[in-house]
């Protein structure tokens, strides 16, 4: 899952994959503004079959914060 997550970022924001760590997060890629974070938001609902609160969405500001969300959506 994480490696997919990773995958959909590299994509979503048109960087590569191996700028994306651990520690990856909005602040680190000005490429990440509201309308890549939509569409962030669109593809991990997609690919996960999930379905993301406001509330979710706007904390979803770094890898970490994806990760823990979608784990929690999933399981």
């Amino acid at each position: 899952m994480i490696n997919k997550i990773k995958q959909i970022l590299s994509e979503v924001l048109e960087i590569e994959l191996n700028q994306i760590n651990d520690e990856f997060n909005q602040n680190d890629c000005t490429k990440w503004d509201s309308i890549h974070h939509l569409n962030l938001v669109v593809d991990l609902e997609t690919e996960f079959d999930i379905d993301l609160e406001p509330e979710e969405i706007a904390i979803m500001t770094s890898l970490s914060e994806i990760i823990s969300i979608v784990k929690q959506k999933t399981s």
